[in-house]
C-alpha cells in the first residue's frame, strides 16, 4: 500500500483507489476503449469502468488474455458490458484495422483511454521498423487515436456529452534531459539507452496530448484530451529487468502504488466531474500536476505532430 496520503485539491490522494475517485458516478451512457486492458492497471481500469456502467470495448494484443478478463470482470459484475477487440500498437496495420473496424461498428466513442505501453525494453524494432518503445507507447496512440476522431466528434455532437481521450504518459519524461525528441536519433541502435528511449516515448505522450487538446479547442470541439503520471506501480512493464522486478516486488509494497491505486488516475480524469472542461493538463494522484518543461513546450509538440504524420503515413 501506498504510504503516502496527502489530499490535494480534487479531494483525493496518492492512495485513492479507482473506485474511490469514481464512487457514485454514473458512466451508463458512455463507451469507452481502454487500450493494454487485459493486464496491469488495464485490468483494473476496465473492472472499474465497467462497474459504473461505462460499455468497454478492451483493446489487447494478446485475445486470449482479454477474454479471461472479461470472464473475470462478469464473475464480479454480471450485468458489466465488456468486449474485446484485438490491436497490436506496434503494428500500424494493426491499428489500421482496429479503427476502420470500430468505426464501421456504428458504435459511438464517448472515452479513449491511451494506456497500453512497454518499458525500458533492449533495443528493438516495430513490425514497421521503428524503435519499439515509441512505436508502442506514442506512434501506435497517436495513429490510432486520429483515426477514431470522427467518431469521438460525432458521438460528442450527438449525446450532448463531452468526448475525453486520456493519455497515459508518466513521469519517465524527466529522464530526457534538455535534448527533448531527438527526430533524428529515434531508431538509432548506436548508444542507445532503455530508459532514454523510455523517457522519450513519454514526454511525446504528453506532448502529443497537449498539441491535440490545442487543436481540439481552435476547432471548438467539445473533447477533451489530458496526460497523466498513474504512480509507479508493480506491474509487468519491468518483465525485461528480473533483478529488478523481485527488488520492487518485495519492497514495493511499502512505497509502491497496487493496480487499485494505480488505475485511479485515469479512472478520475475519463469520468469525474471536476475535470470537465478540462484540456490540455498532466495529472497525478488525482490531481492537476506539473509536468516538465520540455513537456509543455508547444513548439516541439507541433514538430512531433508533424513527425508523427510523416511516420504514419508512410506505413
Amino acid at each position: 500500500m501506498w504510504i503516502f496520503g496527502w489530499k490535494g485539491p480534487s479531494g483525493f490522494s496518492a492512495r485513492s483507489t479507482a473506485e474511490e475517485v469514481t464512487q457514485g458516478i454514473d458512466g451508463t451512457a458512455l463507451t469507452a476503449i481502454v487500450t493494454g486492458s487485459s493486464s496491469g492497471i488495464g485490468v483494473e481500469t476496465t473492472r472499474v469502468l465497467a462497474l459504473r456502467g461505462v460499455h468497454v470495448i478492451m483493446a489487447v494484443r494478446n485475445m486470449d488474455a482479454g477474454r479471461n478478463v472479461k470472464e473475470q470482470i462478469l464473475k464480479e459484475i454480471p450485468n458489466a458490458k465488456i468486449d474485446v477487440m484485438q490491436l497490436d500498437l506496434c503494428s500500424m496495420g494493426s491499428v489500421r484495422k482496429f479503427a476502420s473496424d470500430y468505426n464501421e461498428s456504428g458504435r459511438p466513442l464517448n472515452l479513449l483511454i491511451n494506456n497500453a505501453g512497454v518499458m525500458a525494453s533492449p533495443f528493438m524494432l516495430s513490425q514497421d521498423n521503428i524503435e519499439l518503445q515509441f512505436a508502442t507507447n506514442h506512434l501506435g496512440h497517436f495513429l490510432l487515436t486520429n483515426l477514431l476522431l470522427e467518431t469521438m466528434k460525432k458521438t460528442a455532437r450527438e449525446s450532448n456529452k463531452e468526448g475525453r481521450i486520456v493519455i497515459v504518459a508518466s513521469e519517465g519524461h524527466r529522464f530526457v534531459y534538455r535534448e527533448g525528441i531527438r527526430f533524428d536519433k529515434i531508431n538509432d541502435e548506436s548508444g542507445y539507452s532503455m530508459l532514454f528511449a523510455y523517457g522519450q516515448s513519454k514526454l511525446a505522450n504528453i506532448l502529443h496530448a497537449n498539441e491535440l487538446a490545442r487543436r481540439m479547442k481552435e476547432e471548438g470541439v467539445e473533447i477533451t484530451v489530458n496526460s497523466l503520471h498513474p504512480g509507479a506501480i508493480i506491474t509487468n512493464l519491468l518483465r525485461h529487468h528480473s533483478f529488478i522486478n523481485v527488488i520492487a516486488s518485495t519492497l514495493g509494497k511499502y512505497v509502491l502504488k497496487n493496480v487499485h491505486q494505480g488505475a485511479a488516475t485515469q479512472c478520475y480524469v475519463a469520468l469525474h466531474p471536476q475535470v470537465k472542461g478540462v484540456s490540455g493538463e498532466y495529472f497525478m494522484d488525482s490531481n492537476k500536476a506539473k509536468a516538465s518543461s520540455q513537456a509543455t513546450d508547444a513548439e516541439l509538440a507541433k514538430k512531433l505532430w508533424e513527425f508523427s504524420l510523416s511516420l504514419t503515413s508512410q506505413n
